[in-house]
């Protein structure tokens, strides 16, 4: 048996609905971020960074894209003949099969792939926020503090409290309560979903908590951990962390990437974020194409104007169009003459030319969105993948289009703000 100190359990399963269109045919860990990169690539080089060269990654919905883009972990040095990355679906067994039915379950599920490691420490990660950490610090508190369970939380505004698993803490940062959600927050802990458990710990409590439906951290194993007296500690973080878990935060977090001065910064040396990306030519710009504060992929030819947006690779946009404060994913295409504002547009659509979206005079602006205006809001426009759109139409805000659409699915050439207009079989 080989031993490990530490192996982590990347949960990357999640279907991620409240992006919508995004996560119609793929994880939510799966979704393209910041240009080049996909969600799961955070944590992923979060590991490598920090020493943790053994890691299971949990998938279940979807899951597809992502087992492609992982592969053997190549492009984070996690193609080890001892430990490396290894993708852990739900699997067939003698006594039937079971879905993970909760973060706990899944990993409680997999007690054997842990149990080939021996190791001192498991470190339970997520697989679809965007930060940047040591967790080898982390580990470094655990011990240091004589913890068996030690959970990362975030100070946040303490208005924003309720919508998180709060910790309450004494002076040595020991966690003597915690609550889930709770209507009046006696502490600004946030609970960050990222734990350290002693491996013997860990075992113990999955173990005796295994017939609970929906098994989670949150609910059941920390509960049952504090009950068992056990020393639970909180690990303060100070750095970037951001939930992507709806469209419009998934907006802000790329838009925040162009910042003159980014709070998140993609390119540091000495904590480098890797991908699996494909050789690529380089960048090419048009004769009269311009670009400001953007990010721009490689193997992307840009004959028009591109101004605060983040940009995939392989990605072409027409002569005389211009872009504004979007997202534009891979091998997407856009045609000459367009004008886009605040749009997301996912990988290999196709805009036809003379296109406009995000039309603010098209009916009113505000219109909320008719299939879901708690997904598809705050003006944007949200555009499936391999979606195709005709020529010189005009689509307003707060509008979801997906699938192959003709000029006649656009009354007058046009599509109000609020409407959706989604052409096949896919989640909305």
């Amino acid at each position: 048996m080989v031993k490990k100190e530490m192996i982590a359990m990347l949960l990357a399963g999640g279907q991620g609905s409240r992006l919508g269109i995004l996560t119609s045919k793929m994880a939510k860990p799966a979704v393209p971020f910041g240009g080049k990169y996909r969600i799961i690539d955070f944590p992923l080089s979060n590991c490598i960074n920090s020493g943790v060269d053994t890691v299971g990654v949990l998938t279940q919905y979807m899951p597809l894209r992502l087992n492609t883009h992982i592969g053997i972990g190549i492009p984070w040095d996690l193609d080890k003949n001892v430990g490396g990355v290894t993708v852990l679906p739900p699997y067939e067994k003698i006594e039937g099969t079971e879905w993970y039915t909760g973060t706990a379950n899944a990993i409680y599920q997999n007690l054997a792939y842990m149990e080939q490691y021996n190791p001192d420490y498991v470190l339970i990660l997520s697989g679809d926020h965007i930060y940047k950490m040591d967790y080898e610090t982390m580990l470094s508190f655990h011990k240091e503090m004589g913890a068996e369970v030690t959970i990362a939380v975030m100070p946040v505004p303490m208005e924003e409290a309720s919508r998180f698993g709060i910790m309450i803490t004494d002076e040595n940062k020991k966690i003597v309560d915690f609550e889930e959600k709770p209507a009046n927050p006696r502490s600004n802990l946030a609970s960050m979903g990222i734990y350290i458990f002693n491996w013997k710990t860990l075992r113990e409590a999955l173990i005796a908590n295994a017939s609970q439906p929906g098994l989670d951290f949150g609910k059941h194993i920390i509960p049952y951990c504090h009950e068992q007296d056990r020393p639970l500690y909180a690990y303060e973080f100070d750095g970037y962390w951001k939930d992507v878990g709806t469209l419009t935060s998934y907006w802000e977090a790329n838009m925040e990437l162009i910042d003159i001065v980014p709070d998140f910064n993609l390119y540091e040396e000495y904590w480098r974020i890797y991908t699996h990306s494909n050789t690529l030519p380089p960048q090419y710009f048009g004769e009269n194409s311009f670009a400001e504060r953007s990010i721009i992929g490689e193997g992307s030819e840009i004959y028009g104007s591109v101004v605060n947006c983040v940009i995939g690779c392989g990605v072409t946009i027409g002569e005389g169009t211009e872009v504004r404060d979007s997202i534009i994913m891979n091998n997407a295409s856009i045609g000459g003459g367009c004008r886009l504002e605040k749009v997301i547009v996912a990988e290999e659509a196709v805009i036809g030319s003379g296109t406009r979206l995000g039309d603010g005079s098209i009916g009113d602006d505000s219109a909320p969105n008719e299939t879901d205006p708690s997904i598809y809001r705050d003006g944007l426009v949200v555009v499936g993948e391999k979606t195709i759109i005709p020529d010189n139409v005009a689509v307003g805000r707060n509008v979801l289009i997906s699938g192959v659409t003709e000029r006649n699915d656009y009354p007058d050439g046009c599509l109000a703000s609020g409407k959706s207009l989604v052409k096949e079989d896919v989640l909305i």
